[in-house]
C-alpha cells in the first residue's frame, strides 16, 4: 500500500509545530512561569528544551523516518516483542482525543458567547451552571448539556473534513491556514494585552525573577514537565508525521525548529495573558496573585472577567482569543486522531480514509461522555491519570528502550546525521535523553504517585478515581498488549517478511 508524503518540507515543520502548539501554550504555561520564579523559571526551561524536548524530538523523528510508519509499526520493526509500546502511545492519544475536543467545542461557543459577552457579569457561575450544567453529585452523568453536544458535533465535523483528505490535501493544507492565522490572532491579542492600563504590573509578576527558585527542585521538574507535555513527544504523533517525509529530510534541523517555534509561541501567549491580568488586578484593585489563573479557569472564567473591564472592543478582542483557542486546539488535534487512525490503517491493512471513517465515528460515540453536565469532573480525572501515568510513563519507557534494551541509540542518530545538513553531538544525545531524561521522568511519575496515594485527587470519591483514573490507565496497557496479538493486514505482513528476509 503506497504511503502518503508531504508535499513540502514547511507543510510537515508546520503540522508538527501545529501538534506542539496547543491550548497548553496558551492557559498553561504562562502560569507555570509565575508560579516558578517567574523570570527565574526560564533558565531551568531552557535547559530543560535543549537537554529532553529537542533529543527527544530528533529520535522520534529518527524512528518514524527510519521504519517508516506509524508508532506500532516502527517499533514492530525495531523489535517484534515491543510493539505494544507503540499501541500504548496510540491508545492514550485516542483517550486524550475524547475530552480534547470537549474542550474545543467550549472554546467554540465562547467564540461566539464573546461577541455578545453572554457570560454576563458571573462568569464562573455562567460556566459552571448555565453553561456546563454541573450538577451537585459525581453521577449519574445528567444527560447531554445541548449547548456542549451542538459545538462537539461541529468540531468532529471539522476534523473530519480535513482528514479525509488525506495527509498532504488535509492535514498538511490545513495547518498551512492554521499556524499564519493562529500567530497572527496571538500578535494582536498580545499587542493588545501588552498595551492596556496595568498590563506592566502583570508582566513584572510573570517575569521578575525570583532566583531563591533555581534552587527548589519542583521548580526544575515543572519545567521539564511543561517542555515534554507541550511538544507531543511521547504520544506516537511524531513518530507517524516523520514517517511521511522524503528520503532527504533534514531531521535535525526540523526537530530545532518544531521545539523553538512551540516555546517562541508561549512565551508570545504569556506576553498576552499577564498583560491582560494586570490590567485586570488594576481594575479591581487586587493585586495580580489573586487574579493569576491556569488551566480552564483562566480561559472560562478569568479572561471572561478582564474582558468584561475592557474599554472598548471587549467583545471583538474575546472572540479573537477564543478562535485563537480553537485554532490552537484543531491542529493539535488532528495530530492526535491522525496517530490512531494511521495506526489501524497500517495493522488492519485498509485504507487510511477508511481508518479515519471508523476513528471518527468510535472517537465521536465516546466524546460524548465529556459532553453530560458531570462531564468536566470526567474529563478532569482522566486528564490527571493519562499524564501523570500515561505520556511521562511512555516517554519513560521509550528512552529507556532505545538507550538501553535495543541499544539503537547509535544507529538513529547515524541516521538523523545521514538526512540533516548538520550532526548532533552524541556526548549531548547520551547524556541529555539517555540519562538525564530518565531519571527525571521516574522522579515525575514517583512524585505524581505519592501525591495521589497521600490524598484523593481533586477531593473526589475514591471509586470514581478508580473507575475513571486508574482503571482508564490500566485498560490502555491491557489493550496495547492485546492489539499486538491482533494479526496485521496482508499487504503489510508481506512487506514485513520481505524486510526481515
Amino acid at each position: 500500500m503506497q504511503r502518503e508524503t508531504w508535499a513540502t518540507r514547511t507543510g510537515f515543520v508546520l503540522a508538527a509545530v501545529g501538534s506542539a502548539i496547543g491550548l497548553g501554550n496558551i492557559w498553561r504555561f504562562p502560569y507555570v512561569t509565575y508560579e516558578n520564579g517567574g523570570g527565574a523559571f526560564l533558565l531551568p526551561y531552557l535547559i530543560a528544551l535543549f537537554t529532553a524536548g529537542i533529543p527527544l524530538l530528533i529520535f522520534e523523528f529518527a524512528i518514524g523516518h527510519k521504519y517508516r510508519g506509524s508508532a506500532p509499526l516502527a517499533l514492530r520493526r525495531i523489535s517484534e516483542k515491543w510493539e505494544w509500546l507503540g499501541w500504548w502511545p496510540v491508545l492514550v492519544s485516542f483517550v486524550i482525543t475524547l475530552y480534547y475536543t470537549v474542550v474545543i467545542a467550549w472554546a467554540v461557543s465562547y467564540a461566539w458567547f464573546a461577541l455578545t459577552q453572554a457570560w454576563g457579569a458571573d462568569t464562573k457561575g455562567f460556566f459552571f451552571g448555565s453553561y456546563l450544567g454541573l450538577p451537585d453529585t459525581f453521577w449519574p452523568t445528567g444527560g447531554l448539556q445541548p449547548s456542549v453536544a451542538i459545538a462537539l458535533i461541529l468540531v468532529w465535523i471539522a476534523s473530519f473534513l480535513i482528514m479525509v483528505r488525506g495527509v498532504s490535501e488535509g492535514i498538511e493544507r490545513a495547518n498551512k491556514i492554521f499556524m499564519p492565522l493562529l500567530l497572527v490572532l496571538m500578535l494582536i491579542i498580545t499587542l493588545r494585552g501588552i498595551t492596556l492600563p496595568g498590563a506592566v504590573e502583570g508582566l513584572n509578576h510573570l517575569f521578575t525573577p525570583d532566583w531563591s527558585k533555581l534552587f527548589d527542585g519542583k521548580v526544575w521538574l515543572a519545567a521539564y514537565g511543561q517542555i515534554f507535555f507541550s511538544l507531543s513527544v511521547g504520544l506516537g504523533v511524531m513518530i507517524t508525521y516523520a514517517s511521511y517525509l522524503p528520503k532527504k529530510a533534514d531531521l535535525t534541523n526540523n526537530a530545532f525548529i518544531t521545539a523553538l517555534a512551540n516555546s517562541g509561541f508561549s512565551l508570545l501567549a504569556a506576553l498576552g495573558v499577564f498583560g491582560a491580568i494586570g490590567f485586570m488586578a488594576q481594575a479591581q484593585g487586587v493585586p495580580v496573585n489573586e487574579v493569576a489563573a491556569g488551566g480552564v479557569g483562566l480561559a472560562f472564567i478569568v479572561f471572561p472577567q478582564i474582558l468584561n473591564s475592557f474599554p472598548a472592543l471587549g467583545g471583538l478582542f474575546g472572540f479573537l482569543f477564543f478562535v485563537a483557542l480553537v485554532v490552537a486546539g484543531m491542529s493539535s488535534l488532528i495530530s492526535l486522531v491522525n496517530v490512531v487512525a494511521q495506526s489501524v490503517a497500517d495493522k488492519f491493512g485498509i485504507s487510511y480514509k477508511q481508518a479515519v471513517i471508523g476513528v471518527h465515528v468510535v472517537a465521536f460515540l465516546g466524546s460524548l461522555l465529556f459532553a453530560t453536565k458531570a462531564g468536566l469532573i470526567y474529563l478532569d480525572i482522566v486528564d490527571h491519570f493519562i499524564n501523570n501515568y500515561g505520556i511521562a510513563l511512555i516517554g519513560l519507557a521509550e528512552v529507556v528502550a532505545v538507550f538501553w534494551i535495543w541499544k539503537i541509540f547509535g544507529p538513529l542518530a547515524d541516521h538523523a546525521d545521514s538526512v540533516s545538513d548538520f550532526r548532533v553531538s552524541r556526548p549531548w544525545l547520551l547524556l541529555s535523553a539517555g540519562i538525564l531524561t530518565p531519571i527525571l521522568l521516574t522522579v515525575m511519575a514517583w512524585k505524581a504517585l505519592a501525591a495521589d496515594l497521600a490524598q484523593p485527587y481533586g477531593g473526589y470519591p475514591m471509586g470514581l478515581l478508580i473507575g475513571f483514573g486508574w482503571l482508564t490507565v490500566l485498560l490502555v496497557i491491557v489493550a496495547a498488549f492485546l492489539i499486538q496479538r491482533l494479526p496485521w493486514g496482508r499487504s503489510v505482513a508481506v512487506e514485513m517478511e520481505r524486510r526481515e528476509a
